[in-house]
């Protein structure tokens, strides 16, 4: 009886484990989970020396390449209350292009990465703390590090960002038919 029981019970705990190592190899992440392009939504403040604060909030379009590097696009815009440039916000809009940068994945589905901007004219180089969600069709992330360009050190900030993977949009059935 004695033995049955613990046949019972050895099988029972070598299928438990069996699963958890079934779960973790589906549910475990790795640089090649973060594979594609996503659209980020960004929103936040730079904490100045004199203590007050530049507003940042913009958009950007980030390819992952499943291996550990990115490139990204985005559009930035900076509001300070003492500075409110004639005309609006910003008289020459454009994206800033050739950023570049480096990630890496963790099997719990945290990560970090590091985007350098271009020399010219930004030079910046931003570190991000980061969480996959929905089977990585989302991240949100934080700015851990902001070193502005030409800056011997970073800057406190408040930044963070969400994103949503682009994929082929659902075909749309026709309104008429």
């Amino acid at each position: 009886m004695r033995n049955t029981i613990w046949k019972a019970t050895f099988s029972a705990a070598t299928a438990l484990l069996a699963l958890g190592a079934a779960w973790a190899n589906d549910n475990g992440c790795t640089n090649a989970t973060l594979r594609g392009t996503y659209a980020f939504t960004l929103s936040g403040q730079i904490l100045n020396a004199d203590g007050t604060t530049t507003s940042r909030n913009g958009i950007a379009l980030t390819n992952f390449d499943g291996a550990g590097n990115l490139t990204q696009v985005d559009y930035v815009m900076s509001v300070t209350p003492e500075h409110n440039p004639p005309g609006g916000l910003d008289t020459a809009p454009a994206f800033r292009t050739n950023e570049t940068g480096t990630y890496t994945v963790n099997p719990d589905c945290t990560g970090s990465a590091e985007i350098d901007m271009p020399p010219h004219p930004g030079g910046a180089v931003i570190k991000l703390m980061f969480v996959l969600g929905d089977h990585a069709r989302t991240i949100h992330t934080v700015v851990s590090s902001l070193t502005p360009p030409g800056a011997p050190a970073p800057v406190p900030v408040l930044i963070r960002s969400d994103a949503v993977k682009l994929g082929s949009a659902p075909a749309i059935a026709n309104a008429e038919e």
